[in-house]
């Protein structure tokens, strides 16, 4: 089973309302929970400070179901959610959320024009390389851009690379990160990307970066 599968799986699983969590071991020994029945929701406890912040166009990476593309087309903001996963995109589209199936790293719609970026629910891990995605980021950002991340609470081990998923169909590999609040500027600066702002609601911790 592929990487990508593995979100196909859990998302498609998730919908129908069969079990769908699964962890991410990292080779320390350290591990992620991840819940894609949360991600099905239409909200998550600390999505409205998030989505307050986006007062422009914005470029939900890593979208899964849509949660949040669609809360912000509900109020009327222009939103795009990208995924690598087919099953997101399907499900996106159900909620009518509008979603493109793409990879973060290859073209994107709007690249150097978007108001805003989102990375939620944990996508800061993307890739496993935090420093590559934020660059990323950078080059897909208006001059007057935002990007909003979720990060793992401060003091939280920061880490990369390739870890092991373990899911109710089998095991495969993914690359992923964990990047903590308190590591961001650093990761960050070779980016050319700085933090204007932290905050933490319903146990979520989050910042806003800007071009430097």
């Amino acid at each position: 089973m592929s990487a990508v599968a593995v979100f196909d799986t859990a998302l498609t699983r998730a919908a129908a309302g069969a079990p769908a969590a699964f962890t991410a071991r990292h080779p320390d020994g350290d591990v992620l929970h991840f819940d894609p029945a949360a991600w099905c929701q239409d909200s998550i406890a600390g999505d409205e400070g998030l989505l307050a912040r986006c007062t422009g166009p914005t470029l939900d990476i890593g979208c899964g179901p849509g949660r949040l593309t669609r809360a912000l087309a509900a109020t009327g903001r222009p939103a795009l959610g990208i995924d690598i996963s087919a099953a997101a995109v399907r499900l996106a589209r159900r909620r009518e959320a509008v979603a493109l199936r793409r990879d973060i790293f290859g073209p994107v719609p709007g690249a150097g024009r978007w108001r805003h970026l989102l990375l939620a629910d944990g996508n800061i891990g993307i890739g496993g390389d935090p420093r590559r995605l934020l660059d990323r980021c950078r080059q897909l950002l208006a001059a007057d851009g935002r990007l909003h991340a979720e990060l793992a609470p401060p003091g939280t081990t920061a880490w990369s690379g390739t870890t092991t998923v373990h899911t109710p169909d089998g095991d495969d590999e993914l690359p992923w990160a964990r990047l903590p609040l308190d590591a961001l500027p650093a990761v960050a600066a070779p980016a050319a990307l700085r933090v204007t702002e932290t905050w933490t609601e319903a146990g979520r911790w989050f910042a806003t970066l800007i071009p430097r």
